[in-house]
């Protein structure tokens, strides 16, 4: 599982001084947990939401990562790629501007993109 990404929420106070007395009174081992589990809640009511949506958009969901070598061999092949994600995008730091625009004709990412700035801005008119 990659690392985790780090997010900021504003809260009102009274809201947040219900989240610490359910962490005082041990229901959680402290704020993120409350917000982690609200937050998997939240997306375990949704599912059938998010997979009609991720089908309708033609989306994969999880992570997907390229390196040079892999790039190389679709050239190669002659194939462009088109990804389509929710989830994490990772271009490796291996791979060159030139070599992804070769590859990839078109990034639909919901979520995260990690490459390089070179690579993000030569991918950036094919990335939605």
């Amino acid at each position: 599982m990659p690392e985790a990404e780090k997010i900021t929420i504003n809260m009102n106070v009274v809201d947040l001084g219900k989240v610490d007395l359910l962490v005082e009174e041990g229901f959680y081992s402290n704020r993120t947990d409350f917000i982690r589990t609200a937050i998997r809640n939240q997306l375990n009511r949704h599912d059938d939401e998010v997979r009609h949506s991720m089908t309708r958009r033609e989306l994969a969901i999880g992570v997907i990562s390229y390196d040079r070598a892999e790039l190389e061999w679709h050239a190669a092949a002659g194939e462009r790629l088109t990804i389509a994600i929710t989830g994490l995008l990772v271009i490796a730091s291996d791979v060159s501007p030139e070599l992804a625009r070769q590859t990839i004709e078109s990034i639909k990412i919901v979520g995260v993109f990690r490459a390089s700035k070179a690579v993000k801005d030569a991918l950036a008119d094919r990335t939605h």
